[in-house]
């Protein structure tokens, strides 16, 4: 290691549990963030400051003004762009630490990809808004046996658990056979109930950041090594009421994933091509399509539409509705909930 690199850790290398030797072995490490939101974004800072080596971020949103309160990462410009997430935070990071290999990756997770995209790295972190996505990245990652970390948040709560198939519970020990807690929707320690999301009851800032720090720690501790049985504990915690728990889990022998070896998330059986994305939207996903978003705004413009365009997305209202258009293909209808008319819009303006 040299004098510069020694300077910049070398608070965390006075650590004990860490020293010059475990930086050494961080600077060399790799981990792969799904979903670069309010936990994804707080995640991803923590350990490209720490030095994690390699960093890639995989989102498939783009940032808009009500994400600022709680997402680290973005600033306003940001958001006046509509710079996708993953691009954004790329920036960022790499500003903050040259020395982490930061890769955003604009794309949304899904069975066709996901080997492509968490392919080659020993540590999956999850820093999704749903619990398909989830489920399938718990598939692969037992599938697979490549440990990663769950964690979710929701109003002034939060939780986290490290999972290492083969040792611990999965999440669909938890989820699907009665285990200790599904998501932030279950009932764990006063939790909200299953309906709760960040569009109807809101998010602290404050909440994201906690678990984000839990689960960072968590991220070091596999990455060097150090992780150990209590690790597997469903961590929780309020920063509202203070309430904090750390429930121990066990192994389903007969967890569909990690007892039967059942993957239907991943064998794309259980995700659905058109899936609803926030509050009063739809996304739909055609990523076999290869989208020239500049024609596509010359020709929306032609007919009289407003369009906003970067070289990532491309965005037009059509009132009621906003519609973002990805490269892929991809498309988020802002306006509605009805899948049907989420096509249509599609189709009329996109191309079917």
């Amino acid at each position: 290691m040299d004098a510069q690199r020694r300077e910049r850790y070398s608070r965390q290398i006075l650590f004990a549990e860490i020293g010059e030797q475990g930086q050494e072995r961080l600077c060399a490490s790799s981990a792969v963030v799904v979903g670069c939101g309010a936990l994804g974004s707080a995640l991803a800072n923590l350990l490209v400051r720490a030095g994690v080596g390699r960093l890639r971020i995989v989102d498939r949103d783009f940032v808009e003004p009500s994400n600022l309160q709680r997402q680290t990462l973005f600033e306003e410009a940001d958001a006046c762009e509509a710079l996708p997430k993953a691009i954004a935070a790329q920036r960022r990071l790499g500003a903050i630490n040259s020395d982490v290999q930061v890769e955003g990756v604009v794309a949304d997770l899904g069975p066709a990809n996901i080997d492509e995209l968490l392919g080659g790295f020993p540590l999956v972190l999850d820093g999704t808004d749903n619990f398909e996505t989830r489920l399938l990245v718990n598939d692969y990652a037992v599938s697979r046996s490549v440990p990663w970390i769950y964690a979710a948040v929701v109003g002034s709560y939060g939780l986290t658990m490290a999972i290492r198939p083969g040792e611990t519970a999965c999440l669909a020990c938890l989820a699907e056979s009665g285990g200790a807690a599904g998501d932030v929707g279950v009932d764990v320690a006063g939790a909200p109930g299953a309906e709760a999301t960040c569009d109807t009851v809101g998010v602290l800032g404050a909440a994201a950041g906690v678990i984000a720090s839990i689960e960072a720690a968590s991220a070091l501790k596999l990455l060097l090594g150090k992780s150990c049985a209590a690790d597997g504990r469903l961590v929780s915690y309020d920063v509202w009421t203070g309430r904090f728990q750390a429930i121990g889990t066990r192994r389903d022998a007969g967890c569909r994933a990690c007892g039967q070896r059942k993957f239907p998330y991943l064998e794309g059986q259980a995700q659905a091509h058109l899936t609803m994305c926030g509050r009063d939207s739809v996304q739909i996903h055609e990523r076999r399509r290869s989208l020239d978003l500049a024609a596509l705004g010359q020709r929306l413009s032609v007919a009289g539409s407003e369009v906003r365009h970067n070289e990532f997305l491309l965005r037009f209202r059509v009132a009621p509705y906003e519609i973002t258009v990805f490269a892929d293909g991809r498309a988020i209808i802002k306006g509605t909930r009805d899948a049907a008319m989420a096509r249509s819009l599609y189709a009329r303006y996109v191309g079917s």
